[in-house]
This record gives C-alpha cells, sequence and structure tokens, in this order.
C-alpha cells in the first residue's frame, strides 16, 4: 500500500431538488440524519465540477456547497484551512475563501507553475511538489519565490514550519530539519516517511510510516508513541492535546485516539464509530469532535463517547474535514489510501 501525501479530490454528484443548500430531516423515533442536496444554480454542468467543497457554520447541524466558481477540468490536489479562511490547489491556480463568507465566494490567484500541494506556514503559503521543487509566498503579497532550491531529496510528503521557523520536511526518506530557512539540511529520523505534524506546547508530532511519531527536543530525535503495525493517517490539534488516527494491523481498522499530556499516553475514542479501515480526519470545533467516516461525518459533544451521524456519505467518498475557527469545510475524497 503506497501512500502519497496528495490531497486528489475526484468527480463527486448530486442530485439536484431545489435551491438552498444542505438540509437535514430528523425522524423522531430514530433521529436518522437525512441529507439532501440543492443549489442555487441548476446549471447541469455543476455535475461534472470535480472540487467539491461543502461548509458548516453550525456545529455540522446544515451544510452548504460552496463549491461554485472552483474549476471542473481540474481536480483539486492540497488544501488547508487556517484563521484566514479555506485555500485549495487546483493545477498552477490557488482558491480562497474566507471563513465568514456568506456565499460560494473564491478569489483565484495564479502559481508560476502547476504545484501539487500546499501548506501554511509562519510567514506566508508554502507550495511543493512529491519532485521537490518549493515556492513560498510570504504573507500580503502576491509574489511566489523558489525556497528550499537545495533541497537534497525528492519524494516530498510534507512541508511544516514550527512557530520558531524552524522548517521540517517529509519525504520518503525519512525527515528533513533546517534551522536556517533552508540553508542546510539534517535528517532527523529515518524510519521511513513522514506526514502530517504539528505543535503543541514545543512538543511535535507527525503522521509517519510506523505510526506517530514524538519529538520533544525540537526535532532532533523522534520516538513512536502510537506503533500497531501500520502507519499514522492523521494528526491535529485539538482543545488541550492532540488527536491522532492510525492504522491497526490486527484489527484491521483505523483507530482514532486523543492525548493531553503531548502524546505521551493516548486515550481511545472511537468505540461509539462503526470499525472502518478508511476513516480520514478527526477535528475539534468548540467542544465537539468530527470524525470523516466512510460512513459519513460523525460527531461527538462528549469527549468520544458516543458519535451522532450528521451527515450521509456520498457515493464510496469519504469526507476530509479542515476547520477555521468554527468553520468545517468537508471535501470528498476516495476512502483508504
Amino acid at each position: 500500500m503506497k501512500i502519497h501525501n496528495l490531497a486528489f479530490l475526484l468527480l463527486f454528484q448530486f442530485p439536484f431538488i431545489g435551491d438552498v443548500a444542505f438540509g437535514q430531516q430528523q425522524s423522531d423515533s430514530t433521529r436518522t440524519e437525512v441529507v439532501t442536496f440543492s443549489q442555487q444554480n441548476s446549471d447541469s454542468t455543476r455535475a461534472e465540477i470535480a472540487n467539491t467543497v461543502l461548509k458548516s457554520t453550525d456545529g455540522g447541524q446544515s451544510w452548504q456547497d460552496i463549491s461554485k466558481g472552483l474549476p471542473g477540468n481540474v481536480q483539486g490536489e492540497g488544501f488547508f484551512a487556517n484563521d484566514k479562511g479555506f485555500y485549495l490547489c487546483a493545477g498552477n491556480e490557488i482558491f480562497h475563501s474566507t471563513a465568514n463568507s456568506s456565499t460560494a465566494s473564491w478569489k483565484k490567484e495564479v502559481f508560476p507553475a502547476a504545484h501539487s500541494s500546499i501548506t501554511p506556514g509562519k510567514n506566508g503559503i508554502f507550495a511543493y511538489t512529491y519532485a521537490g521543487e518549493f515556492l513560498q509566498k510570504p504573507n500580503e503579497t502576491s509574489t511566489w519565490s523558489p525556497v528550499f532550491t537545495n533541497f537534497p531529496e525528492k519524494e516530498v510528503r510534507t512541508v511544516y514550519e514550527t512557530a520558531g521557523g524552524t522548517v521540517f520536511i517529509g519525504c520518503d526518506k525519512g525527515l528533513f530539519k533546517s534551522a536556517n530557512h533552508g540553508k542546510t539540511w539534517k535528517l532527523v529520523h529515518d524510519g521511513g516517511w513522514a506526514m502530517k505534524m504539528v505543535e503543541s506546547n514545543g512538543v511535535l508530532l507527525a503522521t509517519s510510516q510506523v505510526g506517530i511519531i514524538r519529538s520533544s527536543d525540537g526535532g532532533e530525535n523522534w520516538d513512536a508513541v502510537i506503533s500497531e503495525g501500520g502507519v499514522g493517517i492523521a494528526i491535529e490539534l485539538i482543545k488541550g492535546g492532540v488527536a491522532a488516527i492510525t492504522y491497526n494491523t490486527t484489527s484491521e481498522t483505523r483507530r482514532v485516539r486523543t492525548s493531553y499530556d503531548g502524546g505521551k499516553t493516548w486515550q481511545a475514542i472511537d468505540a461509539g464509530l462503526p470499525p472502518s479501515l478508511s476513516i480520514a480526519s478527526i477535528v475539534q470545533v468548540g467542544e465537539s469532535f468530527f470524525c470523516g467516516h466512510p460512513s459519513g461525518i460523525y460527531k461527538s459533544s462528549d469527549q468520544g463517547k458516543t458519535w451522532q451521524l450528521m451527515l450521509p456519505s456520498m457515493g464510496n467518498k469519504v469526507f476530509n474535514l479542515s476547520v477555521s475557527g468554527n468553520v468545517i469545510y468537508a471535501i470528498p475524497r476516495n476512502g483508504g489510501c
């Protein structure tokens, strides 16, 4: 199984029945969530749009399709949400929607060249390719410039910049660190590829080929803190801690856990979720957790003890979730690897 850190968004179709967005109906006896789709524009070409982005501003109770304005002929690849809203990379273009936007409004920006993924940095956005090409656009500017031109490896999985400005690049060979803005690089973890990273109270955690790895010394040394035979799928900051998804080869399922001591110990929060090998993401908004699961988007208001299905899955896709403040963004992707 080959895992790539490229978020390919594939064709996703809905029935067209009205002119609002997503709404929910609840059965009095079962409270099963039933979701219907409708749109403001009945243009039949909407069904051909490969990039689909849903947005919820009310804790997952309702969902709005904000995809209008995204290209229909280029599949979105990289995406993220931060305090400035939601960003989507498609070919040589970046599309940005602010979190407080009440309509499907996108600002488009053109890259110097097509890049496969984007990620936020301390002072701006990074764009990069699997082949090891990097660009950066500083905040409040419109100029993209090449960076990390002397990075010694290819097969790049991720770029991460800490609050202090240290840069990490994860690739198939391992995890590299630069403390001087990319002038020199040091291999700090050679246990296979490393992907998504977070920083929590000075502790670094990352998904890796062996599960979840942790460093408490600025990324110089790394230890596996969740290792169950499978890979690390996701690592996210939550209130007071971190949440992670890993693959367990014994149960052949993806497990969801939280930690509130910097990743030293972990608590399972997936007992109320249907077991699955394609759970995609875990995020927190307010006091509630949201999980992207093959059955749809689940919500837990009791720290993962129980879960309620808020938005059923569409086709064979699994929602990948991102958060900007109290706004949740959901993107349907192929489940699994």
